[in-house]
């Protein structure tokens, strides 16, 4: 017979629900992080139906996924639980856990900020991809601020939170004005929070908790191609701020071609606008690896290059972040070499925040 880890350390275990409590659907609160709410095919997806005749078929297909939806409420239940649907046949990856890929997030305001309070562990034994679990147990009775992120690499079709029979429960309250117009990021798998353990912990969720900003998630996963209906797509949103961080999905030709239109398509609909281009990463094997140097510091000089003639040509709202500081210098902060482990998504919000703090004057 098998012995299981759980049976060997507690700490492993799942505890299940059996007690009765108050359920309330999440479609019926807002949603953060949807650039397009209402316009998208599934109650969590991040792209308008009528992209779909546009986009190519795994752009489409990743548009589905809740990379950086999040969900606020209130309540004073003690413990908190979670059901959500999931749509896609698979868990995880083979470097990314179930948690990031498939897990429900929970954060709290407490002191003045965003401090991690829960996660969920889905499995993979219940056959329906229907997911029941606690979030938080044993939390003193009182109000307090919740936001809920959505999974990183997986579509959901429905999400409920159950609490304690009779405790509060409530919408948050809407972000005072200033506070509630979002960021937009535009990127890769990396950008979409590929390889998190769990979604607070995409490098853009961790910015917008920075900041205390909501946030648009527009991440592909090996698709960011900057073709020029995602670039008009991208023009219909009136965010506080763009950031682009698209290389490592286009080579240098690719930047040359495609790039400029890009920025010059968003800064024709949004004039004030910023617009920030982060560099590629650099690639960690880059130092033994010639191929992997010359793949990352091409795309950057393109990059530069269109910053540069565009700076010349007047763009006073335009601004450039290098590679040096995204990942640290010490080869520690991926998993593969080019996907981010948390400590590596740490280090990109730590090198991006400051950048977007002098921006927006936060």
């Amino acid at each position: 017979m098998t012995t299981t880890l759980a049976k060997i350390d507690p700490n492993f275990a799942l505890a299940n629900v059996t007690d009765p409590l108050d359920w309330y659907d999440m479609a019926d609160l807002p949603t953060e992080g949807q650039g397009w709410p209402g316009e998208t095919p599934g109650r969590y997806g991040r792209l308008p139906e009528r992209f779909k005749s546009l986009a190519r078929e795994p752009v489409w297909h990743l548009g589905q996924m809740s990379a950086g939806l999040a969900i606020r409420f209130v309540t004073d239940s003690t413990d908190i639980c979670v059901s959500w649907d999931i749509t896609g046949p698979a868990l995880a990856m083979n470097h990314m856990p179930a948690t990031g890929m498939s897990g429900i997030d929970l954060y709290v305001r407490s002191g003045g900020r965003w401090r991690w309070a829960g996660i969920t562990r889905p499995d993979g034994n219940e056959g329906n991809r229907t997911f029941t679990q606690w979030l938080l147990q044993g939390a003193s009775a009182q109000k307090r601020e919740y936001m809920m992120y959505l999974p990183l690499y997986n579509s959901v079709s429905g999400v409920r939170v159950g609490v304690r029979p009779g405790s509060h429960f409530a919408p948050a309250a809407p972000r005072p004005q200033g506070q509630d117009v979002p960021m937009c990021f535009y990127g890769t798998s990396i950008l979409q929070g590929g390889c998190a353990s769990r979604p607070g912990m995409a490098y853009p969720a961790i910015i917008s908790r920075y900041l205390d900003l909501p946030h648009i998630n527009l991440g592909f996963s090996g698709n960011a191609k900057m073709e020029p209906d995602m670039a008009k797509l991208l023009a219909e949103l009136d965010p506080c701020v763009f950031v682009l961080d698209p290389l490592p999905n286009n080579t240098k030709d690719e930047i040359i071609e495609r790039g400029r239109n890009l920025v010059e398509t968003i800064r024709k609909a949004r004039p004030d606008t910023p617009i920030v281009m982060v560099e590629n990463i650099i690639y960690q094997q880059g130092h033994i690896v010639g191929a992997r140097y010359d793949r990352y510091t091409s795309s950057n000089k393109a990059w530069l290059a269109i910053y540069d003639q565009l700076i010349l040509e007047g763009d006073q709202n335009l601004y450039y972040i290098p590679c040096t500081d995204l990942l640290g210098d010490d080869d520690e902060g991926t998993v593969d070499g080019t996907h981010a482990t948390d400590l590596g998504f740490y280090r990109m919000a730590q090198a991006i925040t400051p950048y977007l703090q002098s921006i927006l004057g936060r």
